[in-house]
């Protein structure tokens, strides 16, 4: 048996592989989903389901639309100054890691970004506590779980300004107040669905305002209009999305699956505390638990733990290529029969290994 750790295009759930892949074959009288109009009836049923099931999994309030995007987060990079940020003014960014930074890059084709709060000095292993957001931000934008970094930010930053936040790799994994935030932005290739497909949550209010003409393609009030169809959509992708949500809606929606989510993570991050070998890379109060991140105290053991982990069937352990170690990404759909068998696995190296 496989077990599948990786941090993205990540694991989906085995019965909505099936369901896609014969929807492939044959979703209606004969035709492949890949074959369909996107303005059938068919397909405008999948779209409004689709919406339908994000709404009632994160209890979107009345006032927020609901958007299926391309162009993955990097894009929403661009799109949330573009659309929010009126031209010579200033927006706050917390930087907590590559994506954040990314962010906070693309803001100067539009305005000035203004860092309110950084851990690059400690390579991005803790989440800024103590910092002020100016009240005259025309918003403020984080990312609440970083995946190279294994950190997460928990609570809702106080604040008067709009909130913006990257949800990439969290979305779906715990309860959230959606009324808190007034734009939301998320790849689906971690908890929603397979990857070329971006979810936005926007509240109606906040846009329009920016002052500047903005391109069709990227401009919110368009694809809200459009109902996500003012060009062809990711047809596939928001089929799928539709299968894994309407899954993670048959084990009790979110709040059900947060505790799964607790359970494999605390029970990983308990075994990395005690195993002699491992030590884990950030600080314990930001714990992801989407992205565990630890290495070897002796790192000449780090490439034989990652070729006895392949040899023993475990795939995506690898810590990205920028800080090295062991990254095992839990999302929703990986079993927590899998995080047993990678403790085990660690036990099993450790007893390899005693000096």
């Amino acid at each position: 048996m496989r077990h599948n750790f990786g941090a993205g295009p990540c694991i989906l759930p085995q019965e909505v592989f099936k369901q896609a892949s014969q929807a492939v074959l044959d979703f209606k009288d004969g035709l492949s989903i890949l074959e369909m109009s996107h303005r059938s009836p068919e397909f405008e049923g999948v779209m409004a389901e689709t919406t339908k099931l994000v709404k009632d999994l994160l209890n979107v309030p009345s006032g927020y639309s609901v958007l299926f995007l391309q162009g993955g987060a990097s894009m929403q990079f661009a799109m949330v100054p573009m659309n929010l940020l009126p031209e010579g003014k200033t927006a706050a960014y917390l930087e907590t890691g590559v994506w954040a930074n990314k962010a906070i890059k693309e803001v100067k084709f539009f305005g000035q970004a203004n860092i309110v709060a950084s851990s690059k000095d400690a390579n991005f292993n803790f989440i800024p506590k103590q910092y002020s957001i100016p009240e005259d931000s025309a918003y403020f934008h984080y990312t609440s779980n970083n995946t190279i970094y294994g950190t997460e930010l928990f609570d809702v930053p106080q604040t008067k300004v709009p909130v913006v936040c990257d949800m990439s790799s969290d979305i779906m994994s715990r309860v959230i107040d959606v009324s808190k935030f007034d734009l939301i932005y998320a790849g689906a290739q971690k908890n929603i669905g397979p990857a070329g497909l971006t979810v936005v949550i926007v509240k109606d209010e906040i846009l329009g305002k920016s002052g500047r003409a903005i391109p069709s393609m990227l401009d919110y009030k368009v694809h809200i209009d459009g109902g996500s169809m003012y060009n062809t959509p990711p047809v596939f992708a928001i089929y799928v999305a539709m299968l894994n949500l309407n899954w993670l809606k048959s084990k009790g929606g979110v709040a059900e699956i947060e505790k799964e989510n607790k359970a494999k993570a605390q029970a990983l991050y308990a075994e990395i505390d005690r195993n002699t070998l491992f030590k884990g890379t950030c600080a314990v109060e930001d714990r992801s638990i989407m992205n565990v991140c630890f290495v070897m105290e002796n790192p000449e053991l780090e490439k034989p733990f990652a070729k006895f982990a392949d040899e023993n069937g475990f795939e995506g352990l690898k810590g990205h290529r920028s800080v090295g170690g062991f990254r095992a990404s839990i999302y929703n759909a990986l079993p927590i029969t899998s995080v047993h068998a990678l403790i085990d696995l660690m036990q099993e190296f450790e007893e390899k290994h005693k000096s």
